[in-house]
């Protein structure tokens, strides 16, 4: 087959923006009967390889999260609209400034897995090549670095060795720190469709383990010693690949001595499992030829996380199980294209095209890029990065589509680091994230639907994101405006770019520069893309690397001739000595608390806050406790809590579960100062790294809870305009809302949004009332309702603002879904009426088709009796399946009772 045969004639579909599954999307726009309104229709595309047509609950609702609302589109400097040439003249003039006074090494960029592979090229280029710093880095060091200074121990190169089609020919698939069927529930359902026997080692009960053969609820941390143990029961009972070993490896001896104390007997007690469960799964690794072990953030967000992934690849070595069908260590990337980013250069470790600083390889990307000033050796890390933006040593950094004022450990430093910098430039494509409100200039860039280019997945496949829609108001493609800022540093030739096709073929000749024994063999190489046409392009395949003169076509599965990208084309075992991680209990922080993601949200929520069915399953702050600890400390479910720790606070709503081992907590990354108070988990982290990748510890925060004193709860509801104004003042913390208001998180709703607040006192109505009468401009008339349920104020205009006050018990609080839609409705003429009849709100468990907790134990107590006669019955879990799990868990509950 010709390459240019593997291009279609025709292919409108893009590629999904969230999770490292990189899910094949359908986008159309179809105009609604008579003419009317343009609607955005989403499906899975068929053709993609990467889901076959499955999307989950996240990718199906893209288009409840576009259109122009909150948008950012016009550029904005010092908080005023300004134009484009303002706005890209003052950050040259800016960059120019602090390089002339201070040096190339006091600028810093910081850039996104969101970012495409184009944009990701052209920033590195312009601050490697022609600043001569590599102070770039990118959230991926928060979740992949780790696994990629693993790779590159063990194989010489950043080179996961699977394939989505491993997944299904697996006959052991094990999950190490991963949720995979709420962060990743398109490949969890292969998964489950293969009747692979399934592992989980979590610490924490999750959707996945629910659905597990063996869940491992490992002490936290300690999975380096699980797997060297596991290496020490392949040897002890005759499961080594010898030939493999002896044929493709070194420093197995070494490994294997590092391991050789680790008996099970000491790993369950270390890990604090029971003996015979840990046996059951090192017997089923050593029977199960085709294993595959699939491992995310909970292995990769620690202090120890290179060690943790370089012991699971160990016992792939040692048994020979790589390069095969349905076998490898398979590190799942967590951001739609953090695999991108790595191809390019854009951790600061890394030069180009898979490239480091060594001196051959700075001179020959020099030569390739016709660079003006190469740097000569790494930059900061992301947690350093920071830290020399607070000590004053970086004194200029550009972000660009990340939110570190919520996601970098220790994050309200990172914030007021930021403030006082001398110049924080933002891309992004909306001005009210938390680190947007740090910046003095603002740059519109362009975002999922518009932008164009390429993204590469967990399983090396790269796509095509396509725009299907117009660039909104005056917003840019993010390498536009970074190849603007680069002319006018004096740059223009080497940044003179006509489309992302243009930055494709460079990135791709730049992989194939010299890429062979002779000179620095490297496993990155795209080289047989060089020469692509701009039709070529748009109609582009999905492919995975390699792709060169040997691979044409691609290559689904690397290592299969047991050559590896190490000077002696050996894989290299590599000894381990597990540690612990370095945040632990004391008298004063007493509990260890996980940090993770939910199933319908994404990172910040910056899109997925968008959608409002996304926010049905869970809508506010969290904080899973034991029920152990909820009575220790006097926590009752549904409760609001806050969380301290040496570095910060969080404030959340107590689930109490018995997922929860006793001493430890789990809440949600998503929330920050701009959806709810004092909701930024990551503000309770210590910044320790990992001192090979810098990648940060965030998977254990050492904690001390306690539950707030709540007066009484709110629901109320606001029209855009006037919503806007309370969220300014409650986020600049209005004395005289907060002498009343103890906590509050925002909702967005059609038309406006709904605040939910909880309240340190009885209000002063009066006073309350003439607060929100300023924020909406109107009259505000109150009346006091007594109600089955509890006492109950509304306070209403002609606009229908609604306020509602219950008891301190939160959960009787009325149905959300029923007063939103009243905003949308004129006012009757008895307001009162509304709420005698407003049910008691309700859990959306499937988001897809809005199928709630309540008509689901329903069902089941009418006689549904397994998960497929739910789907029958209600519709649930027939769509994505990620809710799956969670049909099962309240069977098994409901089956649990009635056997009781």
């Amino acid at each position: 087959m010709a390459l240019t045969e593997l291009f279609s004639a025709h292919r409108s579909c893009t590629t999904c923006p969230y999770c490292g599954v990189g899910c094949g999307v359908a986008a159309t726009r179809e105009t609604t009967s008579g003419g009317g309104e343009e609607v955005i229709r989403i499906r899975g595309d068929e053709q993609h390889p990467a889901n076959n047509g499955k999307l989950c609950v996240k990718g199906s609702s893209l288009a409840d999260t576009l259109g122009n609302h909150g948008r950012l589109l016009k550029p904005r400097l010092h908080g005023e609209d300004c134009d484009w040439e303002t706005a890209l003249d003052y950050a040259a003039s800016k960059l120019r400034e602090t390089i002339d006074a201070h040096g190339p090494d006091s600028v810093a960029f910081y850039l996104s897995g969101q970012l495409l592979t184009e944009d990701y090229y052209v920033a590195n280029k312009l601050m490697k090549g022609f600043i001569g710093t590599a102070n770039v880095d990118t959230n991926s060091r928060l979740c992949m670095s780790s696994a990629v200074a693993a790779y590159k121990r063990a194989f010489g190169a950043d080179a996961v060795p699977c394939s989505y089609q491993d997944l299904d020919e697996a006959e052991l698939v094990v999950l190490i720190g991963s949720n995979a069927a709420w962060t990743h529930p398109i490949l969890f359902q292969r998964m489950q469709a293969a009747n692979a026997k399934l592992v989980v080692i979590d610490p924490r009960g999750s959707a996945t383990s629910e659905m597990a053969d063996i869940h491992l609820a490992i002490t936290p941390g300690s999975d380096a010693a699980l797997f060297n143990g596991l290496l020490h029961y392949l040897t002890e009972f005759g499961a080594l690949d010898q030939g493999f070993i002896n044929e493709h490896t070194e420093n197995f001896a070494d490994a294997l001595y590092a391991a050789a104390e680790w008996t099970p007997e000491k790993v369950a007690e270390y890990c604090s499992v029971e003996l015979d469960q840990l046996l059951e799964f090192y017997e089923l690794f050593r029977t199960s030829e085709k294993s595959v072990s699939f491992y995310s953030q909970g292995i990769n967000q620690s202090s120890t996380g290179t060690d943790k992934n370089n012991s699971i690849i160990n016992c792939h070595l040692a048994t020979g199980r790589i390069g095969k069908p349905g076998c490898g260590p398979f590190s799942i990337t967590g951001q739609p294209n953090a695999m991108g980013g790595r191809e390019v250069g854009g951790l600061a470790n890394m030069l180009a095209a898979h490239m480091d600083f060594t001196e051959d390889n700075i001179d020959r990307v020099g030569r390739v890029w016709n660079a003006a000033k190469m740097a000569q050796g790494p930059g900061l890390k992301a947690v350093d990065l920071f830290n020399a933006v607070e000590s004053g040593e970086i004194k200029a950094v550009w972000i660009m589509a990340t939110n570190p004022a919520v996601s970098m450990p220790d994050a309200r430093r990172v914030a007021a680091a930021l403030k006082k910098c001398p110049t924080v430039i933002v891309s992004d494509c909306v001005p009210d994230t938390d680190t947007a409100r740090c910046a003095d200039l603002l740059l519109p860039a362009t975002t999922w639907g518009e932008k164009s280019g390429t993204v590469t997945n967990s399983e090396r496949r790269i796509s095509r994101q396509k725009g299907f829609l117009a660039k909104p108001g005056e917003a840019r493609h993010d390498w536009e405006i970074i190849c603007e800022v680069a002319r006018r540093l004096g740059f223009k030739e080497a940044f003179d770019y006509r489309s992302a096709a243009d930055i494709f073929r460079e990135h791709a000749v730049l992989s194939g520069f010299e890429n062979n024994r002779d000179h620095a063999l490297r496993a990155f190489d795209i080289s047989a893309l060089a020469n692509i046409s701009d039709a070529q392009y748009d109609n582009f395949i999905p492919l995975q690397w390699p792709v060169n003169a040997a691979h044409p076509h691609g290559t689904a599965r690397l290592f299969s001739d047991g050559e590896f990208f190490t000077p002696s084309g050996r894989a290299r075992f590599v000894a381990v000595e597990p540690t612990c991680p370095k945040q632990q209990t004391c008298d004063a922080y007493p509990l260890l608390l996980n940090s993770g993601r939910l199933r319908d949200q994404w990172h910040t929520m910056t899109r997925t806050g968008r959608a409002r069915k996304l926010l049905d399953h869970s809508e506010a702050p969290e904080l899973h406790v034991h029920p152990q600890e909820a009575k220790k400390f006097g926590i009752e479910d549904a409760q609001l809590v806050r969380v301290e720790s040496e570095k910060g606070q969080f404030f959340g709503r107590a689930r109490v579960t018995a997922t929860q081992k006793p001493g430890q907590l789990f809440a949600p990354i998503h929330w920050s100062d701009n959806l709810a108070h004092n909701a930024t988990v990551s503000a309770l982290a210590i910044p320790f790294t990992d001192p090979l990748s810098g990648q940060p510890e965030l998977k254990q925060f050492a904690v001390t809870i306690e539950p707030l004193n709540t007066h009484s709860y709110a629901c109320l509801l606001l029209r855009t305009e006037a919503a806007e104004e309370l969220h300014r003042r409650l986020q600049a913390g209005d004395a005289q809302l907060f002498d009343t208001i103890l906590h509050w998180y925002r909702v967005p709703v059609q038309g406006g949004y709904r605040f939910e607040l909880a309240l340190k006192k009885q209000p002063d109505w009066q006073a309350l009332a003439g607060n929100l009468s300023s924020l909406s401009g109107q009259q505000l008339n109150r009346k006091r309702l007594h109600l089955p349920s509890g006492e109950r104020w509304l306070l209403h205009s002609k606009q229908m603002e609604l306020l509602v006050f219950t008891s301190a018990d939160w959960q009787a609080l009325p149905d959300r879904k029923t007063l939103e839609n009243a905003l949308q409705q004129p006012l009757p003429d008895a307001p009162a009426k509304l709420l005698h009849d407003v049910p008691a709100g309700a859990q959306m468990v499937c988001t897809c088709l809005q199928v709630s907790r309540r008509e689901i134990e329903t069902a089941i107590a009418e006689g549904a009796a397994s998960v497929s006669e739910l789907g029958e019955r209600l519709g649930c879990g027939t769509n994505c399946g990620s809710c799956k799990p969670e049909l099962s868990a309240l069977l098994n509950s409901k089956l649990a009772i009635a056997v009781g």
